[in-house]
């Protein structure tokens, strides 16, 4: 009698590894420079932070060249708005003696109304000083970048000297809470799903250890990698999924100046 052919042990599916990298999970902010009278501009004159700083809210980030020429304007604006609040108290006490004299018939009303005209004119000049001093007090405000949120410097788009472009200055994000992205292979992505567990070790050594994380989304979009030489994976032109993960919260800390560093995710299986 033919023996039954024993049964082979089932093999374990080899887990899913995939490149990538770690970004903040709030807010990513491209701060640009503030546009002059003239449509362009202002020059870095100042650059207070570098790439991987962690800043607080409100903290100065960069000076432009504009402002020693608009604190100049400020001077020369409220030595005006002094010399017309000045000539408008004196003018008012004189209208003031003129009515006086008019009606008690001793000068003439033209002289009287000359004068008012005149009053009504410094005064139209003195709201007009005002309006332009708090624009350059407004101009003012924006020779100085600063951080509208807390988080780190994620890249440096201009440097001092440079008139900012279309990039803007640089890029913050809020890295309070963290997270991985992975560059799943096309093939590999119908092996994960939602809430799937992962851990994140660092490519080059950046970090110790590994971090915790879980799959929180998958992207519907599939686009093309440039494999590098260093990944040992595949040698052409790859088919990849952006796959977000989510850092248990133990970990973030860890990790939280290290924006965009390598990184190795590994899903369970």
């Amino acid at each position: 009698m033919a023996r039954a052919p024993r049964a082979q042990p089932a093999v374990a599916p080899e887990a899913v590894s995939a490149l990538g990298r770690l970004e903040p999970a709030g807010d990513v902010r491209k701060l640009a420079a503030p546009t002059t009278d003239f449509g362009g501009s202002p020059r870095l004159s100042e650059l207070l932070v570098e790439e991987g700083d962690r800043v607080a809210q409100g903290q100065v980030l960069a000076r432009f060249d504009n402002g020693p020429t608009l604190q100049a304007e400020r001077r020369l604006v409220n030595s005006r708005i002094t010399n017309l609040s000045s000539q408008v108290m004196v003018l008012e006490r004189e209208i003031n003696r003129y009515r006086q004299l008019a009606r008690a018939g001793a000068t003439a009303a033209a002289d009287l109304e000359s004068r008012e005209l005149k009053l009504i004119e410094l005064k139209g000049n003195l709201i007009e000083a005002r309006n332009q001093l708090l624009k350059t007090d407004t101009d003012l405000v924006n020779t100085e970048l600063r951080a509208p949120i807390a988080g780190t410097v994620l890249r440096l788009q201009s440097r001092v000297g440079e008139r900012p472009g279309e990039n803007g200055i640089l890029e913050l994000g809020a890295s309070d809470r963290m997270e991985a992205v992975a560059e799943v292979y096309e093939s590999d992505i119908s092996r994960l799903r939602f809430g799937q567990k992962a851990t994140v070790t660092s490519e080059n050594g950046g970090f110790s250890g590994s971090l915790g994380a879980r799959v929180i989304r998958i992207s519907p979009q599939v686009r093309q990698r440039q494999v590098l030489s260093t990944d040992p994976t595949g040698d052409a032109d790859a088919r990849v999924v952006e796959v977000r993960l989510e850092l248990d919260p133990a970990d973030i800390s860890r990790v939280r100046n290290l924006v965009g560093m390598k990184t190795i995710t590994r899903f369970q299986p």
